[in-house]
């Protein structure tokens, strides 16, 4: 049985579309859904516990994704193992493609699906932004960003090694070698971007943030050595030179996601410097109905 782990910290306005469509499909006893309402002071719970049987809610008082995570854990039932956002949108046949690659002969651990970023209501910064970011070849090859991911029982025993992280997503991509995870081209995912520009910024922030903590940890591994960590997301000039120089017309977009990344280092700083890789920027607009 195929196990879905959802954490959701005050997610009433959004977790019933995700949950609609993961079980719109569905056959009896497909999916084992286990939604973890960690620190939630809306009704989560109840909209979660309203999709019936086939939904089972756990709550918790602490408002931690890493410890919504680890109680999924606990009460998942099977692998395939799929971790889910619960402002993403994905439906039952997507999730049988990602679970597809994952037989126990394979030689991949861990899957993700395509993104769609439905720009409706953005303002033009953010449309331009993401025209720019969902290009760089790093954010299309790597598993972090999509709000899911997939793992096989083997994948599974590598990310629960992991530390508890910001970057969840990105440390679980890293910590699989190019061979051992895939992008299934035919399974997509819709995450829903930020409306304003202050919401996206606050989710640059955050992702400046938990950068430097996963640089960080990577770093405290080496024994405080400075060899080089593990490549993560950063964007080099190269990728942005080598997106113009393919689609010239993306100069203003070039520009703006510069100007986000101006402003995301200038907005983690304070963050970095002290160590709190605890503050979560919420970004509120994506959740909107």
């Amino acid at each position: 049985m195929t196990s879905i782990v959802i954490p959701a910290h005050n997610e009433g306005r959004v977790i019933g579309r995700l949950l609609d469509a993961l079980l719109a499909e569905s056959c009896t006893d497909e999916f084992d859904i286990v939604v973890v309402c960690n620190g939630c002071t809306d009704d989560t719970a109840q909209v979660a516990a309203h999709r019936g049987a086939d939904v089972r809610v756990v709550e918790i008082a602490q408002p931690s994704k890493h410890e919504a995570l680890r109680v999924g854990d606990e009460h998942a039932r099977g692998f395939p193992r799929l971790y889910v956002d619960a402002d993403v949108v994905i439906t039952t046949s997507d999730v049988r493609a990602l679970i597809q690659p994952l037989d126990d002969s394979s030689a991949i651990l861990a899957t993700a699906p395509e993104r769609d970023l439905p720009p409706d209501g953005c303002a033009w910064r953010v449309r331009a932004y993401y025209q720019v970011w969902q290009r760089l070849p790093a954010v299309r090859q790597g598993l972090f960003g999509r709000g899911v991911i997939a793992v096989s029982e083997a994948g599974y025993a590598r990310i629960a090694a992991l530390p508890p992280l910001m970057a969840d997503d990105l440390a679980a991509s890293l910590a699989f070698a190019p061979d051992e995870r895939l992008v299934v081209d035919t399974a997509r995912v819709v995450v829903h971007p930020p409306r304003t520009w202050s919401d996206l910024i606050k989710r640059r922030i955050r992702a400046a943030t938990s950068s430097a903590q996963l640089e960080h940890y990577q770093r405290q591994e080496l024994g405080g050595r400075q060899e080089e960590v593990s490549p993560s997301a950063r964007t080099g000039k190269a990728d942005l030179l080598a997106i113009l120089r393919a689609e010239p017309k993306l100069v203003p977009g070039v520009v703006v996601f510069l100007w986000a990344a101006v402003a995301a280092r200038r907005g983690s700083r304070r963050a970095i410097k002290s160590q709190d890789f605890g503050t979560w920027l919420r970004d509120e607009s994506s959740r909107q109905a």
